[in-house]
């Protein structure tokens, strides 16, 4: 497997892998990883869908790509899914899958021209004081020392950030910024996570810190990531015959290991209270996904808050099982054994009429019912206790969804902190509670909030591991997507270690699936290499001048003997291509 870069080969169709025929493949799980990499061994390794099986511990195939029509519950969304132009390996797949809406188009184009026609921006990114504006415009209010502290961050080797916390890298100075406001709340990070992986979110996304304060840097998918995503790969599958075996536990894979040689020889598994076992060849290939962060997540309802499920969860059970044959297998432990450190919980809140709709139409500036751009990403509670955020995604947001209806996700980072209307923890409240805390919030007058929830029904999500890939590791705690060695087996997903790319994104899990497909079928063709903007001049000047809030280099706080070795070092570069660059980018 190697990386390319460019559109030499971005189109090509590699040649059939030599005695592919003969091959047959195994998925653990069904999420986004494993129906890429079996999308990829169909399309570039010309493996024979029937050679392909999928267990699948549920009845449902997604993963934590979920949306789903709860005849007894309701719409429920776990989460959503935040995507960029520079996803390569997911844009890459999506090309090749047909769109279940447009005929003759593929889930790629239909994608496009929807975020071509209606460009994704936010009109209100956080609110203070029961719904009123915090007035952040756009700005990231940023001091010249926490901009050190970022410049200092994104200079720094991996390796000197093994087992570092965020909080070990910044201070106060930092977490006063609207920077941290809007980092934190769009990509959950909390102080206590990994500093290394603030350090590769910061470098993998550089070309669009710009967009960060409003959004526009985002694209969304039309419906929920289940019905705009999952079910056009599923479709893609089953045409190809691909096996999907539901209500199929694997509880473990057994390995041979030496220091020169890994390979799979046996996976159990358990199917209507029945094990039995499937003695692998070396020409078998074996795909796990590791680990999960939507494990154990519970749901409640109006009247009952979610349970937090702190019971050993299947998928970790098997890791550490795997992890236990071979140290090159990673250290699940690191990830699962702290939840009070790796929990949130969400809420799905479908309104059943237009009581509350003024309310959000004066936050957001815009017409839920339009099936367009609603609040362009999350909106913020900059002064709630739980750290509360709240989006409504292009409605409808399902595709059962009746026109009346408008479904909103909700989330708080910190759930075991009283609320500021409702007296107690997110994890303790209903359905009911957390709706009551959520109007409050949004300027619902107190004596009317009892009366609003009539409108309206919530599932809350707790998810125990929903940070888990935050927490603070070391080389080795996540396997390589190949181990060393191995002949017949990879790892994908969010808990396989591959170059430069950043977790909880589409992009991560695509791209593992790519690069473990590509290596074991020896595909004559490059994974595209992570999109190199880090790497970039102008990308870096541009994200200068942003992170600065539009102050010029000329303007910073320095002291004198600096200014004197600038004001030559300036005159040096006057009427070159760096003067050029400098003053397109705003900074002189």
């Amino acid at each position: 497997m190697y990386y390319s870069n460019g559109n030499y080969e971005a189109f090509a169709k590699p040649l059939k892998p030599k005695d592919v025929d003969l091959k047959s493949a195994y998925f653990v799980g069904s999420g986004l990883a494993s129906m890429a990499g079996a999308c990829f061994l169909i399309r570039d390794g010309q493996m024979k869908g029937e050679n392909i099986h999928i267990f699948e511990e549920l009845n449902i195939a997604g993963g934590a790509c979920d949306g789903i029509n709860d005849p007894n519950k309701g719409f429920i969304i776990r989460g959503g899914r935040e995507m960029e132009n520079h996803f390569e390996c997911l844009w890459d797949l999506f090309r090749s899958i047909p769109s279940l809406e447009t005929p003759d188009a593929s889930v790629l184009d239909e994608f496009y021209w929807l975020n071509k026609e209606d460009p994704n921006y936010s009109l209100c990114r956080a609110t203070l004081h029961q719904g009123e504006d915090a007035k952040t415009n756009n700005k990231f209010n940023l001091s010249q020392e926490a901009s050190i502290q970022i410049t200092k961050l994104f200079l720094t080797k991996d390796e000197d950030l093994y087992d570092k916390t965020i909080d070990d890298v910044f201070d106060e100075e930092f977490y006063k910024s609207n920077f941290w406001l809007y980092w934190q709340t769009m990509f959950a990070f909390e102080k206590w996570h990994s500093a290394l992986e603030m350090k590769l979110y910061i470098q993998r996304f550089i070309h669009h810190i710009g967009g960060l304060p409003d959004f526009s840097a985002l694209k969304f998918t039309k419906y929920n990531q289940y019905e705009s995503l999952i079910l056009p790969m599923q479709k893609y599958l089953e045409a190809h015959h691909v096996h999907f075996i539901y209500n199929t536990k694997v509880i473990d894979i057994k390995f041979e290991t030496t220091d020169e040689v890994k390979r799979a020889k046996q996976i159990l598994i358990e199917q209507n209270n029945q094990l039995s076992q499937i003695d692998l060849l070396d020409t078998d290939l074996v795909f796990i996904t590791n680990g999960s962060c939507t494990e154990n997540s519970t749901l409640g309802d109006d009247q009952h808050a979610p349970i937090l499920n702190t019971q050993p969860g299947g998928c970790w059970e098997l890791w550490k099982k795997i992890a236990a044959q071979d140290d090159a297998f990673g250290h699940p432990e690191k990830y699962c054994t702290d939840i009070d450190k790796t929990n949130w919980e969400s809420a799905t809140i479908t309104l059943n009429d237009n009581k509350i709709t003024p309310y959000i139409e004066k936050i957001c500036k815009r017409d839920p019912h339009s099936g367009k751009v609603v609040t362009g990403g999350i909106v913020t509670v900059k002064d709630s206790s739980w750290l509360c955020s709240w989006t409504i995604n292009r409605q409808p947001h399902f595709k059962s969804q009746p026109d009346n209806k408008i479904v909103i996700w909700f989330y708080g980072l910190y759930t075991n902190v009283p609320g500021d209307y409702i007296k107690k923890p997110m994890k303790e409240c209903t359905g009911k509670e957390i709706v009551m805390e959520w109007l409050y919030h949004i300027g619902v007058p107190t004596n009317r909030i009892e009366e609003f929830t009539e409108s309206t029904t919530c599932i809350p999500c707790m998810m125990p591991y929903i940070t888990s890939f935050f927490m603070p590791r070391t080389q080795g705690d996540r396997p390589l997507v190949v181990p060393n060695g191995a002949i017949n087996f990879a790892f994908i997903g969010q808990f396989a270690e591959t170059k430069r790319d950043c977790v909880f994104t589409t992009e991560y899990s695509v791209r593992t699936a790519m690069e473990a497909v590509y290596t074991l079928l020896d595909i004559d063709r490059g994974v595209p290499e992570v999109f190199g903007s880090c790497y970039d001049v102008r990308c870096l000047l541009d994200a200068t001048s942003k992170l600065m809030d539009g102050e010029k280099i000329t303007s910073l706080k320095v002291p004198f003997i600096v200014k004197m070795f600038e004001k030559k070092a300036f005159s040096k570069v006057k009427g070159t291509m760096i003067e050029e660059l400098l003053d397109r980018y705003k900074l002189l």
